[in-house]
């Protein structure tokens, strides 16, 4: 089993293609579905919290599932799935999110709150390959990552 990606990061418009580099790299390839869930909630964490909020980024993958977690501080703030008519021009992320997830949700904790989503794919590794343990400091985030 591969291990998880953990990024903790302050939640900018400017590490929003950090996340998705390194969800590239963690997945060892291509992995729009992933990086697209990814920007929408942490978009939604920026736009409903703000600009600098403390977020925590997950990836895992296991059992042909990659499962994406973003924990923000706010246990109040919980997402709403709404339908935007054409000329609205918000309120699309969630249904997104919900198009391209197998399943999707939200764990409320004491002072914080989980919204994931699992997708398809991404558990290309086999048992017996050899782990490897990948570093990076990529602007404004702190990554460290035990691949196997």
């Amino acid at each position: 089993m591969r291990q998880p990606l953990i990024l903790e990061l302050l939640a900018t418009p400017e590490v929003v293609p950090e996340v998705r580099s390194a969800l590239r790299a963690y997945l060892d390839g291509p992995c729009g579905d992933l990086q697209l869930c990814a920007t929408e909630l942490i978009t939604n964490v920026i736009r409903h919290l703000g600009e600098g909020v403390p977020v925590t980024v997950r990836a895992s993958c296991e059992q042909g599932r990659t499962r994406l977690e973003v924990t923000d501080p706010d246990p109040r703030a919980l997402p709403v799935l709404c339908r935007a008519t054409g000329d609205d021009e918000t309120g699309r992320g969630l249904a997104l999110l919900d198009a391209l997830a197998l399943r999707w949700g939200v764990e409320q904790g004491p002072g914080t709150k989980t919204v994931w989503c699992e997708l398809p794919g991404g558990d290309r590794t086999s048992p017996g390959e050899p782990s490897a343990v990948i570093r990076a400091d990529l602007e404004g985030m702190s990554v460290g990552v035990i691949a196997r």
